[in-house]
């Protein structure tokens, strides 16, 4: 990157630099081909448009990703895709005094292969807000030449409430609906992404791909629409990849190098995100569906004493009650 991009390293994450373990989009070909189309298409931004916790951002990691492998038409070869915060592009510059916003546009403008990756785009263009539509129309001119190219994100409510407004800004992109996957394709993804969370956390998954596409399907089938607790959970694949997650952090609050079905139930259990009542049927089927490895788990944990039973004085499902004993 060139010497005076202050602004863009201050307040630009680079995607195209970032390190992935794994595909950060899996299953998301189609989208991600729909994507480059309208960015090699002239004077054409895109914006991506979907319910909370789909995949939007993943599926602009995703291109980032196929940047960085040359798997892109050689058109996309060799840009940066930059993400911007707009809460950081407010205001002025305070060496200069100059708008942060024109500032950024500058930077871009002096560089021929940048794509602005805007996150909540709506927040430009807000009906109540004169500086939100001004920081809009600074975009405009160099978006209707081509000479920036934009991929935005927000919801779709968001979309028709704010940005539709705009008919200048709006001519200027294509809208790019993203739909949450369907739950064969959840299971894929979240047994996908198990290589970053192992590398994120530390902690290894203890069981054979069969176990984790098992698993995977069990949380993807309990996250489905009707038992998330309404307006407080996301969606597909986030809200399943979450509480597959929270089973690694059960690992790492009690020490653990290995996640085992014992802290996926836990997981479970102290999800916020399903109805409670949910929860208590899921765990009936969990420890059904589970048995084996629940039993063998405890087995391997607890051990067997001298006449071959069970040493009880150890088993409990609360980390704290390990703590009152040895104080």
């Amino acid at each position: 990157m060139p010497s005076n991009n202050n602004f863009i390293k201050k307040y630009g994450v680079n995607f195209t630099e970032q390190e992935y373990v794994v595909n950060p989009a899996i299953g998301r070909e189609k989208e991600i081909r729909e994507l480059s189309l309208v960015l090699l298409t002239p004077e054409k931004s895109a914006i991506l448009t979907g319910k909370p916790g789909i995949g939007k951002t993943a599926i602009v990691e995703g291109l980032a990703y196929l940047i960085q492998r040359d798997e892109v038409p050689n058109a996309l070869k060799g840009y940066t895709i930059i993400k911007i915060d707009t809460q950081a592009l407010m205001g002025t510059v305070q060496e200069t005094g100059d708008s942060r916003v024109q500032t950024l546009i500058d930077e871009i403008l002096e560089n021929e292969k940048y794509i602005l990756f805007i996150d909540e785009i709506h927040t430009l263009i807000n009906a109540t807000s004169e500086s939100a539509l001004d920081f809009a129309n600074m975009f405009k001119t160099g978006l209707g030449r081509g000479d920036i190219k934009i991929i935005g994100a927000t919801t779709s409510d968001e979309y028709e409430r704010y940005i539709l407004r705009d008919k200048a800004f709006t001519r200027r992109f294509q809208r790019i609906n993203i739909e949450e996957p369907s739950q064969e394709l959840t299971v894929k993804i979240v047994t996908g992404v198990i290589p970053r969370i192992e590398h994120n956390t530390g902690i290894k998954m203890g069981y054979t791909p069969f176990i984790q596409e098992k698993i995977a399907k069990f949380i993807t089938e309990l996250t489905t629409e009707y038992n998330r607790v309404y307006e407080s959970a996301s969606r597909y694949p986030d809200i399943a990849i979450t509480l597959f997650s929270q089973a690694f952090s059960q690992a790492l609050f009690e020490n653990k190098s290995v996640v085992t079905i014992s802290h996926f139930r836990k997981a479970i259990a102290n999800s916020k995100a399903v109805y409670p009542d949910v929860i208590k049927k899921f765990l009936v089927v969990f420890d059904e569906k589970f048995k084996d490895l629940l039993d063998d788990e405890k087995r391997s944990n607890l051990g067997l004493n001298d006449n071959n039973s069970i040493n009880t004085n150890n088993i409990t499902n609360n980390p704290f009650d390990a703590l009152r004993r040895d104080s």
